[in-house]
């Protein structure tokens, strides 16, 4: 043990890295997995989730060989290893590999997140499970793939296994991060978070042993925790549509940029003109329509539907910026007003919340046609536009 240790433990010291075991009644396989991490390392973190079975027993065996981490009572696989992160920031480690308790992975691949982690610095590394292997049970599947489109989805970043609890994070860069989930959904929001503040978020293989049946121990519930993801995930999806993809857009914004995207999504061959023209009359459609705080997310939605550009959706529908809202309002309520036969009498400088909620009907009507009006004309005109340079190439 010694031997292998000292082979692989010094590259946990060049790169300052610890493991981190967070556990709670796994009294069947946690002896094992403490005792193969140790012989690749001595810088290992057991974090007892509040264990009722003979956790306790098997962690005073190897008090002086691992640092613990003790909650008097369960507070939540996430709460582990935030407490387990916090630890090792108090011991100075840079990085910390999680390992399960179950049994499932195997500490002779920390080599492969240490290899990758030299190349890569301060990014999270996951551990892709092969979910395709003998005894993978089916809901397993199905909540990795689920995950996995909703992190796409969220962050932009294809990732294989985003439910794998095998991973290596750079605990300097998250110890300024805020987090507030405290159970398995944890696990989704660090890299939503991560990726959002940029912190590379990679892979690599690593293997993976499920055990038949009744012997294998899981404290993942389906209904309750399935739920708290679900609930995570649409409140990470609300913000990617609201506030990072628009950011995200705006940020990348620069004279050589807009000149590629005009080039890949307005000039470029892969679509038809027709195609590009409904997209903008769909993304400006929803920008004005009166469904305020919906209408980027029903953009999107009708994107996927019909298959149309999603930039130039998203781009369209961006005309309800804040600059562009007061001429939004009062030209929805001026078009309201000659359909309903109301006048308002609104100028800029009487646009509030409350003088259109005395309007309110007017300019619900209004801005339902305006974004029809609006949606026919962009669309007229994007397709002339880009019939005329198409002409003007060849």
């Amino acid at each position: 043990m010694n031997e292998l240790r000292g082979t692989l433990d010094g590259l946990f010291e060049e790169v300052n890295c610890c493991v981190i075991i967070p556990t709670y009644n796994n009294e069947k396989t946690l002896e094992k997995v403490i005792l193969d991490s140790l012989a690749y390392t001595s810088k290992i973190i057991v974090v007892n989730d509040g264990a009722t079975d003979s956790t306790p027993i098997i962690l005073e065996k190897y008090k002086d060989q691992v640092t613990l981490v003790t909650h008097p009572q369960n507070l939540g696989k996430g709460m582990a290893l935030r407490n387990g992160f916090q630890k090792a920031h108090e011991l100075n480690y840079r990085y910390a590999i999680s390992i399960d308790s179950d049994g499932q992975h195997f500490p002779s691949d920390y080599v492969h997140f240490l290899e990758l982690i030299k190349h890569h610095p301060d990014a999270i590394i996951i551990g892709s499970r092969d979910m395709t292997s003998e005894n993978v049970p089916g809901g397993s599947s199905f909540g990795h793939k689920f995950s996995n489109f909703w992190f796409h989805f969220e962050t932009g970043i294809k990732s294989p296994d985003t439910q794998s609890g095998f991973r290596l994070y750079p605990i300097k860069r998250l110890h300024k991060m805020k987090f507030y989930t405290t159970r398995f959904e944890f696990e989704i929001e660090v890299i939503v978070r991560s990726a959002w503040k940029g912190i590379p978020v990679l892979s690599v293989p690593v293997k993976i042993f499920y055990a038949k049946g009744a012997e294998r121990i899981s404290h993942f519930r389906k209904k309750q925790d399935f739920a708290r993801i679900s609930y995570l995930n649409v409140y990470f999806v609300v913000l990617a549509v609201l506030w990072y993809k628009p950011m995200r857009f705006f940020k990348g914004l620069s004279p050589s940029n807009i000149r590629a995207f005009l080039k890949k999504h307005f000039i470029g061959e892969e679509e038809s003109i027709l195609k590009k023209s409904i997209s903008v009359s769909v993304g400006i459609f929803f920008g004005i329509v009166p469904i305020w705080g919906y209408q980027l997310v029903s953009a999107i939605a009708a994107a996927y539907l019909f298959k149309l550009n999603k930039a130039l959706v998203i781009l369209a529908a961006n005309i309800s910026l804040p600059p562009l809202i007061p001429f939004i309002l009062l030209g929805s309520i001026r078009t309201g007003e000659i359909f309903t036969g109301n006048h308002t009498h609104i100028l800029f400088s009487d646009l509030s919340l409350e003088t259109i909620k005395i309007n309110l009907f007017t300019y619900i009507i209004g801005a339902c046609i305006l974004s029809v009006l609006m949606a026919v004309a962009f669309g007229i005109l994007t397709f002339l536009s880009l019939s005329i340079l198409k002409k003007r190439r060849k």
